[in-house]
């Protein structure tokens, strides 16, 4: 059964004139099929685990012919890291989806959003199944496409300003990944990436080392790392709620898959004996101590609040890169790779939680709010619990990555003594998340009221959002409680692959 080719393929983008047609009799139609459909493409996915659990490579692969002249297959496969990820993104674009049926119930254009929605999820999941560089690429760029329109379309009153810039910045980063793919191919004469990394191994490192800087610039700007993560505010601010949970949950992530699948994993073990090799981890480490840092105390400086959740993200695109400068060591990839299923799920509930307080007081400043918890228990408890997991917080799920992030820095610090600077300051870095989670829930949602709590009649607003809003918070806050408590499914899904690393 080709369950991959349909996840990726069929069910997708055949799906996508479904659900225009769909919205063009009702918005609410739409959502709910789209969200059937990621329901549907999850399943079909999640039958895999098994094979990813008891093959000898524990790895489920599907291989079609396609362009003979590049002696290329178009090949699709999941293991432990991919098959997380393809999770990840699948409830937030079922939680997206529900969300948007209030959220965006007064917008115009819904069919078009709808189904831009769907054809950013194919990009999305193709990034993560393709062993074929040129389809990662397509899918690379095509996220690109349908998420510049949702930015721009149905944002805030700069959108098509924050959407150009995520479009020019992030369009310039593909134009390196493509250089690398290019020389990858001129080094091997393949584009698959479990072929090219092994014909890697024979090359001199000197050609090696430009395809790998090349490829991580790309992946960096994606990821919005410190300094290149000047589009991210903007676009984080400016997106709808719905799809601010995207950008922050799954696009940013695909920028984090891409270096520890790509850069990491194929390119970097030809260059692991070199001095080169051990500089350039210590240079990962650094710009992930300082994006840790610099988004950390942007945020607690911050007002608006969807800036102090964008500059939280770049803080914990931190504790990633500072995982994967760990490579190879199991412990730290396992954690590195969970964290970005972590922060996935627990930055898509804050975005969810801070669109919901939005929606309803019409104000962004958080010195303007207050005393929101008892007049929106469902919002204030999906805040609260984003918010201590993003402040790594036991027992959410953020906590966990963490520390198998640093149980990795400890275990290297023997080895390496020049992580035991950069293991302190990302310790440090940790007080600094906690700081702006909890200024932000007493902002909100405690202390005295400044809003108005009655209308023009002297009647009480009801400020707890609709239902279908509601639904989408306590999915991912059932989860990041549950992948908190009990991350063993994660875990070993995730060990298996980066067994292989070592």
């Amino acid at each position: 059964m080709s369950y991959l080719l349909l996840s990726v393929l069929l069910l997708p983008v055949l799906s996508a004139p479904f659900v225009y047609l769909a919205g063009r009799k009702s918005a609410k139609s739409a959502a709910i099929l789209l969200s059937l459909v990621a329901a549907a493409t999850l399943a079909l996915v999640l039958t895999t685990v098994p094979t990813i659990l008891d093959s000898p490579f524990n790895r489920y692969v599907e291989d079609y012919p396609w362009i003979p002249v590049l002696n290329s297959n178009f090949t699709l496969f999941v293991d432990g890291i991919s098959l997380s990820l393809v999770i990840l993104t699948m409830v937030l674009i079922i939680a997206a989806s529900l969300y948007s049926v209030n959220y965006m119930a007064h917008k115009k254009n819904l069919p078009v959003y709808y189904t831009l929605m769907s054809l950013l999820f194919t990009g999305l999941i193709g990034v993560f199944i393709s062993s074929n560089l040129l389809f990662f690429y397509f899918c690379w760029e095509l996220m690109l496409v349908p998420a510049f329109f949702l930015v721009g379309g149905w944002g805030y009153q700069d959108s098509y300003k924050a959407s150009f810039k995520f479009f020019v910045f992030t369009h310039a980063g593909a134009v390196f990944v493509l250089l690398g793919i290019g020389a990858i191919y001129m080094l091997t004469g393949s584009i698959d990436i479990f072929t090219a990394g092994k014909l890697l191994l024979t090359q001199n490192p000197d050609s090696v080392k430009w395809v790998l800087m090349a490829l991580t610039a790309g992946f960096a700007v994606k990821m919005a790392i410190f300094p290149v993560h000047m589009w991210l505010p903007d676009a984080y601010a400016e997106a709808p709620a719905p799809m601010s949970t995207l950008i922050s949950g799954v696009l940013t992530s695909a920028g984090a898959y891409a270096i520890v699948r790509i850069s990491m994993e194929t390119v970097f073990p030809a260059l692991a004996a070199t001095s080169f090799g051990v500089n350039f981890l210590h240079g990962l480490a650094i710009f992930g101590v300082v994006s840790a840092f610099f988004g950390s105390l942007v945020a607690l400086s911050h007002t608006d609040i969807k800036r102090i959740i964008a500059y939280s993200s770049i803080s914990h695109i931190g504790y990633i890169l500072f995982g994967v400068s760990l490579f190879p060591l199991q412990a730290a990839m396992t954690g590195t790779v969970l964290h970005i299923v972590t922060h996935g799920l627990s930055k898509g509930l804050f975005f969810l939680s801070a669109g919901a307080v939005m929606h309803q007081t019409e104000k962004r400043d958080i010195r303007e709010m207050g005393d929101l918890a008892g007049k929106m228990p469902v919002t204030g408890t999906a805040s609260a619990v984003a918010a201590l997991s993003l402040g790594g917080a036991p027992p959410f799920a953020c906590f966990i990555s963490e520390f198998f992030i640093f149980i990795g820095a400890f275990q290297l610090i023997p080895i390496d003594s020049f992580y035991i600077v950069p293991t302190a300051l990302m310790l440090t870095a940790t007080v600094l998340s906690l700081g702006y989670s909890l200024r932000f829930i007493s902002k909100v949602f405690l202390g005295p009221s400044k809003i108005q709590s009655t209308d023009e009649t002297g009647k009480q607003k009801k400020f707890e959002v609709p239902r279908f809003m509601q639904l989408s918070m306590v999915i991912l806050l059932v989860l990041v409680i549950i992948v908190g408590v009990y991350p063993t499914f994660f875990i070993e899904l995730i060990n298996t692959a980066t067994s292989a690393f070592i």
